[in-house]
């Protein structure tokens, strides 16, 4: 482990955790990547000897919680009803310690509308956007935002529902396309240029990692299924900018109230400037997932990354009092 991020690794005995409930799969779109993270984090705590059971949350779920004697959550839920501020209150409510950020920084995360409403108050860069709700919201952000733009349910997650559009009826039929998955589109600038994903753990920025791949642009498939998408680290950025990315994305996270883990997703243009386009509360955790490659980076193994975004709970449940 490199010397900067020696104090990442979890130095509590794995017991000290208690009975540790994984969260996972759930009801949203990205259901399945949470399975799939779900029980690869649930493999490597109990691989390290923590008493860890898993819960697939369904409509016993409540039920499950009260009746399972459980000292902690892990959260690896994707998307609604798991990064969205909803699991954080509910567990709050019972007294649970949980993994991740607040009810807050989670709800503001996972509405890519208020988070960049957020950034641009802070004069965190962001690519310009229009919200969508009509065919003449079609016309009049084709009209202020020009050609090539990228269509975006706003509560998604895993490039669920994205298009890229070049022309004002792909426009109007991505916007409808979205509104199946989310009664808010937004529709932004393109950015051309490379894209980078930066993790943070433990108020730590890891390495950055740069993104490549033949699709469009970094889609669903890119991320879980693809075996041509290229990831490199070191980033290819020279020392100065990759350390003005390091210090944008913590001033991003900060801005909406990140805590425990996250990981944010950048673009940069032609000119070197770097674009902020969201942040994920409950990043992926399978074998094609990013912040695991920013761990190994960082000096940390699977199971090591897993340890200590358990341990972060302790550390945020006695921030939260």
């Amino acid at each position: 482990m490199t010397a900067a991020y020696a104090n990442l690794a979890s130095t509590l005995d794995p017991k000290a955790f208690g009975r540790v409930a994984v969260l996972f799969g759930g009801k949203s779109a990205e259901r399945e990547v949470s399975l799939k993270s779900g029980n690869a984090v649930l493999q490597a705590l109990q691989g390290a000897g923590v008493d860890a059971f898993g819960i697939d949350v369904g409509d016993d779920f409540l039920q499950r919680l009260l009746s399972e004697k459980i000292d902690r959550a892990f959260i690896i839920l994707h998307g609604r009803g798991g990064e969205d501020g909803s699991m954080q209150g509910l567990l709050e409510c019972l007294g649970i310690p949980y993994t991740g950020s607040g009810i807050l920084a989670s709800a503001l995360a996972m509405d890519k509308l208020r988070t960049k409403q957020v950034w641009h108050s802070l004069g965190i860069p962001t690519p310009r956007h229009a919200v969508l709700a009509s065919e003449a919201d079609c016309i009049s952000a084709a009209t202020e935002l020009g050609f090539p733009l990228i269509v975006k349910p706003a509560h998604e997650g895993s490039s669920i529902g994205m298009a890229k559009v070049n022309s004002l009826p792909e426009l109007t039929a991505a916007w409808k396309d979205a509104s199946s998955y989310d009664s808010q589109v937004l529709v932004e600038q393109w950015i051309t240029g490379p894209e980078f994903t930066i993790a943070i753990l433990r108020d730590q920025v890891l390495p950055p990692i740069a993104l490549g791949t033949p699709h469009t642009f970094y889609d669903y498939d890119a991320k879980y299924i693809a075996n041509d998408t290229q990831y490199r680290i070191p980033c290819g950025l020279d020392s100065t900018k990759e350390q003005e990315l390091m210090d944008l994305t913590a001033k991003a996270c900060e801005a909406l109230g990140i805590t425990g883990w996250g990981r944010a997703d950048v673009m940069q243009d032609a000119d070197g400037q770097f674009w902020f386009l969201e942040v994920n509360t409950a990043p992926g955790m399978t074998d094609h997932s990013l912040v695991p490659m920013a761990a190994r980076a960082a000096g940390l193994d699977f199971q090591q990354l897993v340890l200590s975004i358990l341990a972060a709970s302790v550390d945020s449940q006695e921030s939260r009092g």
